[in-house]
């Protein structure tokens, strides 16, 4: 199976401009391609999507649920643009002296 650009990549950039043109159609991408794209389990994308902090899935039959492209791809550089400024929390390190096994003095 071919694999989708990162969006770390050139590749991406060149993919970005492609999407960008209005002439070509839009891209959508199922749930396997979003997986590459979106390192995130099924369960936290559907929550992101039920709070509007994700893009939409929507449906081409009644089986065949997908993704546009170009919105997930506007997300990741969204989520990357609040990450370099440091306004996404982070999860809080653990109470290392709380544990049951060698806890830490």
């Amino acid at each position: 199976m071919k694999t989708l650009p990162h969006p770390a990549n050139d590749g991406a950039r060149d993919l970005r401009a492609l999407l960008a043109d209005r002439r070509m159609p839009r891209r959508t991408v199922r749930r396997a391609e979003l997986r590459q794209l979106v390192p995130l389990s099924d369960t936290t994308i559907y929550e992101l999507e039920q709070k509007g902090e994700f893009p939409r899935r929507f449906y081409l039959s009644p089986r065949c649920v997908v993704w546009d492209l170009g919105e997930v791809i506007d997300w990741l550089d969204e989520r990357r643009r609040l990450s370099d400024e440091g306004e996404i929390d982070r999860a809080p390190d653990p109470d290392v002296r709380q544990r049951r096994t060698r806890p830490v003095r």
